[in-house]
């Protein structure tokens, strides 16, 4: 089975280095859920349910061998060990870091910038007969409000992720229907009570 990295300490540090941050989602997704497939044929024991029969090789067979039921033991065991865990540690991290980017940011180095440039802006004369452009101002952006904004695609590109792993799982395992929230709350809840 896979091996999930490791969930880094939730400090700011982590949150506003876009980098480290990204890192982690993007080993943890390539780890379990890019290569689900691999991860799920690892599951299936070879030879297990018949011996090889030499009679087979004279015609073709439509089913193709990748797509064999996996055991429900395996299965569910990868789902408690592997994904669930590895989903939970990435949910674990995009919350702290939404919470990090909706926190004031005392630390924030860009702050006397902005505070500058702001006052600039409030202070220039404009006269948009001699020059329409200029009343243009941007002001830049907090690192919070960045951080916000990545949480947000973050988010939106782990529940595509998710949904589309748990389809894999699902037609090789026994999902009972379920959707991936609800599975991974109903772990959630599971996990607790073993505490």
């Amino acid at each position: 089975m896979s091996r999930t990295p490791d969930q880094p300490a939730l400090t700011p540090q982590l949150c506003f280095n876009t980098t480290a941050l990204r890192d982690f989602l993007r080993v943890s997704r390539g780890t379990v859920d890019d290569t689900i497939s691999q991860n799920l044929n690892a599951l299936v024991t070879p030879a297990t349910s018949s011996p090889f029969d030499p009679a087979s090789t004279s015609s073709r067979t439509p089913r193709p061998v990748h797509r064999r039921p996996i055991d429900g033991t395996a299965c569910k065991q990868f789902k408690d060990h592997v994904l669930f865990p590895s989903w939970q540690a990435r949910s674990d991290v995009l919350n702290y870091c939404a919470g990090v980017a909706t926190s004031p940011d005392p630390d924030d180095p860009g702050h006397l910038l902005r505070e500058t440039e702001d006052l600039k802006a409030r202070e220039r004369l404009v006269d948009e007969r001699l020059d329409p452009y200029s009343a243009r101002y941007f002001p830049r952006e907090a690192r919070t409000e960045a951080l916000a904004m990545l949480i947000r695609n973050e988010r939106m590109v782990e529940s595509i992720i998710r949904s589309r792993t748990w389809s894999l799982v699902g037609e090789r395992c026994d999902n009972g229907g379920a959707t991936y929230e609800k599975a991974l709350d109903a772990w959630r809840r599971g996990e607790s009570q073993d505490r």
